[in-house]
């Protein structure tokens, strides 16, 4: 079977992730304590009801607000929203789950992610 890629919606819970995707028009979701037990759920879910084989599927990521900071807690809100040209108390908010971004805020918060991402993809770390 040819390989299928999902986007994999995950959003932070009070104790746990919450994950979705959608297959063939059908919504499929659960929990997990993490990304990869998350992604071995929802797995299985797409082999019980669509009988998708487990191996041929890959997974992009695609987080709410709060869940990426929530994972990825080593990112300095401040610094990410000062390079976004965002409010740093805003982002705090959308960080938290006070507020949730509109759909051109969110990309933003993408957009510069993904040049920080970049920039360290550059960088090498020298040893004498």
């Amino acid at each position: 079977m040819k390989p299928i890629t999902l986007d994999l919606i995950i959003e932070q819970g009070d104790n746990n992730l919450w994950g979705r995707v959608v297959y063939k028009d059908n919504l499929l979701s659960d929990f997990g304590e993490s990304v990869a037990e998350l992604e071995k759920k929802i797995r299985i879910l797409l082999f019980d009801f669509e009988g998708v084989d487990a191996e041929v599927v890959k997974f992009e990521h695609v987080y709410d607000v709060y869940a990426l900071f929530v994972q990825f807690d080593y990112l300095k809100i401040s610094k990410v929203a000062e390079r976004a040209g965002m409010n740093p108390a805003l982002l705090r908010q959308y960080a938290s789950g006070v507020k949730h971004p509109s759909a051109s805020q969110a990309k933003r918060i993408e957009i510069i992610l993904h040049k920080l991402a970049d920039e360290l993809r550059q960088a090498s770390v020298f040893t004498e």
